[in-house]
Formats: C-alpha cells, structure tokens, sequence
C-alpha cells in the first residue's frame, strides 16, 4: 500500500532531522535542529522582534514564539525592552549564543553540503520540488484542493 503525503513527509523530516540532531551531539553541542531559523535570523547581530524573526526565517509567528521561549529559558537569547517602544522586547543572542555561533555555523555549512549532496543522487534535486511545492500550495492552499475533491 502506498504511504500517503503526510506519512511520507514525516518519514522524510526523521530521517533529515535525526540527522541533524545527531551532528550536533557528535559536535559536543546541545542544540535542537529548530533553533537554527531562529539563530540565523540574530546572527548578524541586530536586535529582532518575535514578529522579525518568524517573517526571516519564513515561520509562523505562534511557531517563533514557541521556539524563543525554549531557546530563552536554555540560554541561547536574552532580551531587552525596545528603546523605541517599551511595550516591545527585543532578542539577540546571548553570550552563550554568541560563543556557540562559528560552531553551529560549521554544523550549517555541513548540513548544507549534506544537502547538496542528497540533491545530486535525485532525478530532481528535492529542495527544487519543495519550492515549487510550498509556492504551488500558497497559490491554492492544500485544503482547497481537498474541498475541490470532495465534490
């Protein structure tokens, strides 16, 4: 029996993750895979909004939120009330982040070569066909299509 999308997709994203996870372990750190948007959106060293980060890295703002509050009570950010608006707070990294930045980096430029490398044993490179998959479903988002079956 075929497997269907969802089931298909999360095979995928275990593999790729548990990857992932296990390079930091080998790497002697301890950093879950879903702090790197958060991270790469405060590593050129400017201050960010909740808002900021989840529109750079291209996550939901719940999913930004959820991250940052792991990520301030492990240690990776401190925050710091805006000086233009006092209601805001602002993240950066911490002193730990900041230390810990050129390893993860590293780690990074590995994955990505990881990644390349898993493109070029592909008929089509996978990242290609989730670009076009993710622009595909905002353009007709996947539960219209699923309505549109129905009739």
């Amino acid at each position: 029996m075929k497997q269907g999308l969802g089931t298909q997709l999360r095979h995928l994203i275990e593999l790729l993750d548990g990857a992932v996870q296990q390079s930091y372990v080998e790497a002697g750190l301890d950093y879950r895979p879903r702090y790197t948007p958060v991270l790469r959106a405060l590593a050129g060293g400017q201050p960010c909004t909740v808002g900021q980060i989840a529109e750079s890295a291209g996550i939901t703002q719940p999913a930004a939120t959820q991250t940052v509050a792991l990520m301030l009570k492990e240690g990776w950010l401190a925050v710091e009330a805006s000086p233009t608006d006092a209601r805001q707070k602002l993240l950066r990294l911490s002193p730990q982040g900041e230390r810990l930045l050129p390893e993860l980096q590293a780690c990074w430029r590995a994955t990505a070569a990881a990644a390349d490398s898993l493109d070029a044993d592909l008929p089509h490179p996978l990242s290609d066909t989730l670009t076009r998959a993710i622009a595909a479903l905002e353009r007709r988002p996947f539960g219209e299509r699923i309505r549109n079956a129905k009739e």
